[in-house]
């Protein structure tokens, strides 16, 4: 489907009222909270418990890449395992207290891949007792995911680049944008639930290449689609930036609206802190969104107040 520039020109409360009506007309009065064990989320409404869905790491706080976003801190917050043992042990464990499923990660090699190959066979058997297995594979061969269906894994998180600047400046990869779209297609092929995930302001907090991304989206469709927005982390090159401009993030998510009317639309953890983070989750309902991680209180009620019903889910965004 071809964006018309006009999208990125129009005011925004226009923008938003048209990606709200396309949302009535197309899903259910309903949106899902997701509260994944990662954080924790204690509200007079609900809490959460962290054994319920755990973020792992199968690399600890590795990271061969260290992107200028992230320098592996991301990795800090996730439950190391550094073999297929380790893994499998966690796992009966957490199986004990009640657990739902779990989300695979890890720091990327050079070539920006997570190395998953030697943990695909406990992938494997952790599938088979039923638990919901969420791989983040970063670039993978087509081969590889094979692999990763013939396991029974459930879903596939995978970031795209649209901006051949900021693959090689944040990223530090010698890629190009066509290798990510390459990458998202084979997953597909080989028949892999795929939510692809957005990064708005990757660029060091500047909108380079995500209106690109949704184009290629939009062409080779998809049924769930991840946003997130760029957190300025301490202890990276992008610490002391200025938090990408809500308003552009909530336009991006009105346009992805727009132009994928009948996908899910999910805004996952990654997002700027801080005394606007109401006001942009309000501007993210507004859009058309389907699931939030992590809301705050006060979007409880203004959800509502939009005639919406809200659940709570204790997993990943992507797969509720």
């Amino acid at each position: 489907m071809v964006i018309s520039e006009t999208y990125f020109r129009e005011e925004l409360s226009a923008l938003l009222d048209r990606a709200w009506e396309l949302r009535q007309r197309n899903f259910s009065p309903e949106i899902t909270f997701a509260v994944p064990g990662g954080r924790k989320y204690d509200t007079v409404v609900f809490t959460n418990r962290q054994e319920r869905f755990l973020n792992v790491s199968i690399t600890d706080k590795t990271c061969s890449l260290l992107c200028d976003h992230c320098r592996g801190r991301m990795l800090a917050g996730m439950t190391p395992v550094t073999d297929p043992r380790q893994l499998l042990a966690l796992v009966e464990r957490l199986m004990g207290k009640g657990a739902r499923g779990l989300l695979i990660s890890g720091g990327c090699d050079r070539e920006g891949s997570v190395p998953l190959d030697n943990f695909i066979p406990a992938i494997a058997d952790i599938t088979a007792t039923g638990l919901k297995v969420i791989v983040h594979t970063g670039l993978v061969a087509r081969d590889q995911a094979k692999r990763l269906k013939d396991a029974g894994v459930d879903q596939v998180l995978f970031d795209i680049i649209g901006d051949e600047d900021t693959i090689r400046q944040v990223y530090h990869l010698d890629k190009v944008p066509e290798d990510y779209y390459r990458c998202l297609e084979s997953l597909l092929e080989v028949g892999l639930d795929v939510a692809p995930h957005i990064v708005i302001g990757l660029h060091y907090g500047k909108i380079r290449g995500e209106h690109a991304v949704l184009r290629e989206i939009a062409q080779i469709g998809v049924d769930r689609l991840v946003l997130v927005a760029l957190r300025n982390l301490s202890g990276t090159p992008m610490a002391g930036l200025r938090p990408v401009d809500r308003r552009e993030v909530a336009r991006i998510a009105a346009v992805a609206r727009l132009i994928c009317p009948e996908t899910y639309i999910s805004f996952g953890c990654a997002r700027p802190f801080g005394k606007e983070k109401i006001v942009l989750e309000q501007h993210l309902i507004d859009a058309g969104i389907n699931a939030l991680a992590y809301p705050e209180e006060e979007t409880l009620t203004y959800v509502q107040k939009r005639g919406l019903v809200f659940k709570f889910e204790e997993q990943c965004c992507s797969m509720v």
